[in-house]
């Protein structure tokens, strides 16, 4: 049973994206000035343009991982008829090193919310082996990564995390 304090329980990420599950590797999620991704922090759609820098600092070199962006809130939180929509896929990721070190299946599409808070989400998957991910999709919208899991046959999640990020207005922007 989760615990009720777990921040991706209270906000949603368990039971909308992923079922119940325990993190055993540390993953790290950076944009660029250095900013970190922490668990139902808010971003600004102009701070997350460019795609972040993930760590792995988990594992060895013969450990690789899959790395899920998806936004499950389509087109609006209040009712999300078209869950999830894929931002970004990267699989073959060594352990110890980062995204960049892997095979970008799907290329990065920045966080664009239109309609309330929406929440990003980050998921890390221990692979069997290397190439072994077929992520090959026809469409970004109406993705489930449970069934991309199951199909790829990675099991849980080893790590997660979210940022909510809502549509700047012109007063707020910097």
């Amino acid at each position: 049973m989760a615990r009720t304090t777990d921040p991706l329980v209270i906000g949603g990420v368990v039971g909308d994206v992923v079922d119940n599950f325990s993190p055993t590797v540390k993953m790290s999620v950076i944009y660029s000035s250095n900013k970190h991704v922490y668990n139902g922090h808010e971003l600004f759609p102009s701070s997350v343009t460019s795609k972040p820098r993930v760590e792995v600092p988990e594992g060895d070199m013969r450990s690789f991982f899959t790395l899920i962006m998806t936004d499950p809130d389509v087109p609006g939180p209040s009712d999300p008829y078209l869950r999830e929509h894929l931002h970004w896929v990267v699989t073959d990721i060594p352990g110890t090193t980062d995204s960049s070190f892997g095979k970008e299946a799907v290329g990065y599409e920045m966080p664009m919310p239109n309609i309330g808070i929406h929440r990003f989400v980050f998921l890390l998957f221990k692979q069997k082996k290397r190439e072994t991910v077929n992520a090959s999709l026809s469409s970004r919208n109406r993705f489930n990564t449970r069934k991309f899991a199951e199909e790829n046959e990675l099991g849980f999640p080893v790590a997660a995390v979210f940022f909510n990020c809502q549509r700047e207005t012109a007063a707020r922007r910097r």
